[in-house]
């Protein structure tokens, strides 16, 4: 952290020297849960003095508002949410080349995800996908206790699934391209067709269906398992599931939007969000992802990555624009159009 400290008290004195009459401003694109994102916010702002615009959205919804917003970037930063778009925009040129003097501090997963998209992205925490169930509705429905994907395909399931639309949610695009590198293109969609006769709701935020589990309007909810986690923390009767089969995992990432307007702000917010520090903030809101940087605490409740199944996840090909594109309107076509 001491390197971190000696770069932003360089960076706040040539801000300084520019004078008072250039305010310094940051637009936050947040597509973590609602609580880090707003801590983040505060928390660059309480340190730097820069003032933070923080918007929150899903990672596929705010993809496509970085897309829509190019040819007159309104935001300077987007930070969390699933890799798989911040690599589509890095491809499609959405994203600017940078970086870090943190690079040094990080996994080798995380430096990976940056040099996969030419350094437009990087690797700010990793996690696993899965489910979670609430034990009151399972028993109350005499439901048995679900331990693999397929569990959640049969017929006694019926409406008591939920999962995001993987049109505007990161986490069910992960879900949607796991099922791909778990059964093969033609057995994933046979999968996907299969579970969505038994879904109740597509949300639009990935962590919406473990929520509504907890608040017991759903028995099973399809997210990352931290998020399951933290529900089953807060108090709510929710188990854990890691899937027999194997499953895909996430590397969320940050991204600077190119032509940001606030462009050494977006460099110093980058640069600080790498840093152990900052990454120590996830544990004041209880999310459980494994952070990036190598000197950031990994809370005893998230889950060990070591002991789940998971497979190797292709992040070039199901990131790539050209793929993904393929996939979602595949599922458009043949998969959400299907009666329940």
């Amino acid at each position: 952290m001491n390197s971190y400290k000696m770069m932003l008290g360089a960076a706040a004195l040539a801000i300084g020297s520019t004078g008072a009459a250039q305010a310094e401003k940051l637009t936050l694109y947040c597509s973590a849960q609602e609580d880090w994102c707003q801590l983040m916010a505060n928390s660059f702002q309480d340190a730097t003095g820069v003032e933070v615009a923080m918007t929150r959205k899903s990672s596929g919804e705010t993809f496509a508002q970085i897309k829509a917003e190019s040819s007159n970037p309104k935001g300077d930063v987007w930070w969390g949410g699933t890799g798989d778009p911040h690599l589509q925009a890095a491809e499609e040129g959405l994203t600017a080349e940078y970086i870090s003097p943190m690079r040094d501090q990080l996994h080798p997963w995380a430096i990976s995800q940056a040099e996969s998209a030419g350094n437009k992205t990087i690797g700010i925490y990793s996690g696993a996908l899965g489910y979670g169930f609430n034990t009151e509705l399972l028993a109350a429905n005499n439901l048995p206790e679900p331990t693999s994907w397929a569990d959640l395909t049969k017929p006694e399931f019926k409406g008591h699934v939920q999962m995001a639309n993987p049109n505007s949610s990161g986490t069910a695009y992960t879900t949607l391209a796991t099922m791909m590198q778990l059964f093969g293109e033609d057995g994933g969609f046979d999968y996907m067709k299969s579970l969505h006769a038994n879904i109740n709701q597509y949300t639009k935020s990935g962590s919406a269906p473990i929520k509504a589990a907890g608040r017991g309007e759903t028995t099973v909810g399809i997210v990352f398992m931290h998020d399951a986690v933290k529900q089953a923390v807060a108090g709510f009767p929710i188990t854990v599931v890691a899937p027999a089969e194997g499953t895909g995992f996430e590397i969320g990432s940050m991204s600077i939007i190119d032509g940001a307007r606030n462009m050494d702000e977006a460099k110093q917010f980058y640069d600080w969000a790498l840093s152990a520090d900052a990454q120590n903030l996830a544990l004041r809101v209880n999310a459980f992802q494994v952070p990036s940087n190598m000197g950031a605490e990994t809370s005893d409740a998230a889950p060990d990555m070591s002991a789940i199944k998971l497979i190797d996840y292709d992040f070039k090909t199901y990131g790539s624009s050209e793929t993904r594109k393929r996939l979602l309107k595949k599922w458009d076509d043949d998969v959400s159009t299907l009666p329940q």
